[in-house]
């Protein structure tokens, strides 16, 4: 999806005495993006990343009448990969590289723009005219430094493909890297772990402890850790090296994230992620002028090449 800038997430810091496992609970704000609501936890001011994550966005539920659909222009990515995945509804890639590709509800879209890519998001023809509806999250992963500006690349994992355990009133699927002794087949470039979880309500789940960074938010429910209680829609952040227990104080549904920080800062703007803000000012130059040759930055997607997404002004 592509970013546009917006006020910070508000952070909460949680008293370390009253909760030692819980560093801070982000509560999002909302952004309109032309037909639906998205909900930005990151970047957040104090806390600008979870290990390598740089962005997240949670969009819907939302329904579109029959006419209506998500339409994301053609727009550009550099040095990150984008991680799309869904809890209801279909979204269709487009890309530079040529993939087309629906993605649906348990499958895993991770695409790597390393160098340059563009891609589209929008709803198909045919859930178009009917009506449909769309509820997920996206992801950027910043690459390590030296895989910045490796090739451009495109991978789908369908739902069957992940990972999955249950245990005493708790599900766990593995979207990508490991956790809790599962691996999920996407290929990373740095150590991470993207974890959809749902519990009964009553029922516990002990947190790895092995990175430095962990981020959990609550889809439904409500969670709590320690004496910390994060409601839907909201993120806690949990301190590193201390273990975590979350316990489901209702049927709840949440998503972790965890891996080791970058030892340089990632520099945000627009849709473009880097740790050179150099590349980033070239970036801005070659969508700027559309250098949209199939040898160029940043190529036509095909399919979808009448449409694209202005770089800001500002």
């Amino acid at each position: 999806m592509s970013w546009r800038p917006t006020a910070d997430p508000t952070e909460t810091p949680v008293a370390a005495p009253l909760d030692p496992e819980v560093e801070a609970i982000l509560t999002p704000r909302d952004r309109d993006l032309g037909g639906f609501v998205v909900r930005r936890l990151l970047p957040a001011s104090r806390h600008p990343t979870v290990g390598p994550f740089v962005f997240f966005d949670h969009f819907g539920p939302t329904g579109f009448a029959p006419g209506q659909g998500m339409d994301v222009r053609p727009h550009p990515h550099i040095n990150l990969a984008t991680v799309t995945y869904l809890f209801a509804g279909e979204i269709v890639h487009r890309d530079s590289l040529g993939s087309v590709q629906p993605i649906r509800p348990g499958d895993i879209n991770w695409m790597t723009a390393g160098r340059g890519i563009v891609h589209s998001e929008r709803t198909a023809p045919a859930l178009r005219a009917t009506g449909s509806g769309v509820h997920g999250i996206q992801l950027w992963v910043g690459l390590p430094r030296a895989d910045e500006e490796t090739a451009p690349a495109f991978h789908h994992h369908p739902a069957d493909a992940l990972p999955a355990l249950r245990d005493a009133g708790v599900e766990v699927r593995v979207l990508v890297g490991e956790a809790f002794g599962r691996r999920s087949p996407v290929a990373t470039f740095s150590r991470l772990a993207y974890v959809d979880v749902r519990m009964d309500a009553g029922a516990q789940i002990d947190l790895p402890d092995d990175v430095a960074d962990r981020g959990a938010y609550v889809v439904d429910g409500e969670v709590s850790c320690g004496a910390a209680r994060c409601p839907r829609w909201h993120m806690l952040l949990l301190r590193p090296g201390r273990r975590a227990r979350l316990r489901a104080e209702a049927p709840s549904r949440f998503v972790l994230l965890a891996g080791d920080p970058f030892p340089e800062p990632r520099h945000i703007w627009w849709n473009f992620v880097s740790s050179s803000e150099a590349r980033i000012e070239q970036a801005r130059r070659d969508w700027r002028e559309r250098r949209g040759d199939p040898g160029g930055p940043f190529p036509l997607v095909p399919g979808d090449e009448q449409e694209f997404i202005p770089l800001p002004e500002t």
